[in-house]
């Protein structure tokens, strides 16, 4: 009796299977804020390494099966799984089942599809047992130091698990940096579109880079001044105009050349951008920054082609030829106000879906607890978070008073850097989809009137009328054969 006694006393308040570098620092992490950890990962070896070094010293037990896993634990169970997305998540999953009691808590803490993380919820809640899925962002760093957390399921669960959650996480200001999302796949769903944010931040950031470089003629020591100096401000303050500026400097030991001008110009993608965009089509929210985004690494994967292009297809040459001064102010505004787009899209899909999907999304807080820990963390987010807290039903960020005159002071210098770009050959698709989203949002009348006309032409798809109720459907073949007889 005082050895099962015994036993119970040193059970581990949580798990983690999967000891990838995101999870061994999300477990390190968990332990170093004062919760005994279980660890668990597939190669024995993998786990041998981590208790012979990190986790040395440290409040943690390895296991090397599953059933000794989850017998380590505490009642109720909690079980982050740092896996692959997918099928891996699954196979993990199935099993867990059969060695868990009701009420045990299943944490998935990895970039999984929302629709996956609703379906999972579907068969594990009704089975007695209860699911997390969890964004998490912050890569390495964050998940060791204090990460963004992006839970959705059960709210009572969330409940549970928040006394370390909100120790684990990044603190900010005014809390720690995760929130209740909502529930089934809510919180992978903030984080699938916080992903296409970082997405079109990324794209922006990398046009300014290339409008500075190859039009303003600026070598890497003036570039890391202009991002260094842009992210003293408080409009473009962020971890990833903080660690652009970082890039530029460092000089490759073997050539004595900048490494970021030998670095292949082909982007990777894990497809959570490639969600966003295809889920906004589904919901018929307009995320052109985004997209654009999405679009503009796949064409950097053409490599080879563009390569045999440029051998075949020219275009304009030549140099900004203006103030270089008054260009990089012009890039800034223009870099600016294009973010101030792309994120307006973003809450806006955030806003659909939350109507769509009944997650009860509260923007303000999605902002708020980007603020610190994840990638796009940056100043500007305190703004968006007023800018709700002012008005929760703002129907878009666009309209907020300080970004609305933010974009009316500067949009002179954002429509001189697209078509500088254009005239000289440079490719902006963000800075360009940006500029397209504000001035079509902006307008009163669209030419799709037109657009309504010609699939009741050939469709008879019937179109509204501006001047009378109902719907209309016109016969215009007769008319057009009338007129051209005329």
């Amino acid at each position: 009796m005082q050895e099962l006694a015994k036993k119970f006393m040193t059970q581990q308040s949580f798990g983690v299977i999967g000891l990838a570098v995101m999870g061994e620092n999300i477990a390190l992490n968990v332990e170093r804020n004062g919760f005994p950890i279980a660890v668990y990962n597939r190669s024995r070896e993998k786990t041998d390494a981590f208790m012979a070094s990190r986790a040395g010293g440290r409040n943690v037990k390895a296991a090397f099966d599953l059933k000794e896993f989850v017998g380590s634990l505490e009642r109720p169970r909690k079980i982050l799984v740092m896996v692959k997305a997918g099928r891996p998540v699954d196979a993990v999953i199935e099993q867990l089942k059969p060695l868990l009691d009701e009420g045990d808590i299943i944490i998935d803490g990895g970039n999984s599809l929302y629709e996956d993380t609703e379906r999972r919820t579907r068969e594990l809640e009704p089975q007695g047992f209860r699911f997390i899925g969890m964004g998490v962002s912050g890569g390495e760093e964050g998940a060791l130091n204090g990460p963004s957390l992006m839970p959705g399921g059960t709210e009572s669960s969330y409940e549970y698990l928040s006394p370390i959650l909100t120790k684990i996480a990044a603190q900010v200001d005014d809390g720690p940096c995760v929130a209740y999302c909502g529930p089934g796949g809510a919180g992978h769903y903030v984080k699938m579109v916080h992903n296409g944010i970082e997405y079109g931040d990324m794209q922006l950031i990398a046009e300014a880079y290339d409008l500075l470089k190859n039009l303003g003629g600026l070598d890497h020591k003036q570039l890391h001044e202009v991002f260094a100096e842009w992210n003293t401000t408080d409009e473009l303050n962020s971890f990833l105009i903080e660690i652009t500026a970082d890039i530029f400097p460092y000089i490759d030991e073997g050539t004595g050349l900048p490494l970021v001008d030998l670095i292949l110009d082909a982007a990777g993608q894990k497809g959570t951008g490639r969600w966003t965009a295809v889920n906004a089509l589904e919901l018929g929210v307009a995320i052109p920054t985004i997209g654009a985004a999405v679009n503009a690494r796949i064409m950097s994967s053409y490599k080879q082609e563009r390569v045999a292009a440029s051998k075949e297809l020219s275009g304009p040459n030549g140099k900004y030829q203006g103030q270089t001064k008054e260009f990089i102010k012009m890039v800034r505004d223009a870099l600016y106000c294009s973010k101030i787009c792309s994120y307006a899209q973003g809450m806006a899909l955030l806003a659909k879906a939350s109507q769509e999907y009944s997650y009860n999304l509260n923007l303000g807080e999605m902002a708020r607890i980007w603020k610190g820990g994840c990638i796009i963390r940056a100043g500007f987010l305190n703004k968006i978070k007023k800018a709700f807290d002012e008005n929760s039903s703002l129907a878009n960020l666009l309209l907020a008073p300080e970004f609305k005159q933010t974009i009316l002071d500067r949009q002179n210098a954002w429509r001189e850097v697209v078509s500088t770009a254009a005239k000289l050959g440079i490719p902006v698709p963000a800075f360009s989809a940006s500029l397209d989203y504000f001035d079509s949002y902006r307008r009163e009348r669209l030419p799709q009137n037109l657009t309504q006309a010609q699939r009741d032409y050939f469709g008879a798809h019937t179109y509204l009328r501006t001047d009378k109720e109902g719907t209309f459907h016109t016969e215009w073949v007769p008319i057009a054969e009338a007129t051209a007889a005329k």
